[in-house]
């Protein structure tokens, strides 16, 4: 039993090993800060905080990869939900959506916090600061809802 052990944690080992050559691209593409969803809709101090600490690494190009990143198959997982994030919207090119769907991609987010679908539960288990309560929600969502004619 213990030699199939040992076999089997050698096996592991190795094939972890070999998993690291696999390494898709970690990307920060380039921001042009007039583009971004913050140049265009400045926000609050208190929504831009949350914004920071809960959606910035999914949703813009100003992605902060951390240790794990850098270590398959976590590494695949990361990377592949921050892909998957900018393709839903990506505030570091907000200038690149119509008004019109600016607009529903701002309610939509607001419904994501509020019905706590986002950020996602894979992200809060590492991020325990991504966690948006209850005053911070509103506020985001009240800044969501308010249009830029407002401004």
């Amino acid at each position: 039993m213990r030699k199939i052990v040992r076999w089997g944690a050698g096996a592991l080992l190795v094939l972890l090993a070999c998993a690291q050559s696999v390494r898709p691209a970690r990307t920060n593409p380039p921001i042009d800060p007039a583009r971004t969803l913050v140049a265009l809709r400045p926000m609050p101090p208190d929504v831009a905080r949350t914004f920071d600490a809960a959606c910035r690494d999914c949703h813009s190009n100003d992605t902060r990869w951390p240790w794990y990143s850098h270590v398959a198959p976590i590494s695949w997982f990361v990377i592949d939900h921050v892909n998957h994030g900018r393709s839903h919207f990506n505030v570091s090119d907000w200038a690149g959506y119509e008004p019109a769907e600016a607009a529903r991609l701002l309610k939509k987010s607001c419904e994501l916090v509020e019905d706590r679908s986002m950020p996602l539960g894979s992200y809060l288990l590492v991020h325990r600061s991504a966690r948006v309560s209850p005053p911070a929600r509103d506020a985001l969502c009240a800044w969501a809802r308010e249009g830029p004619e407002s401004r």
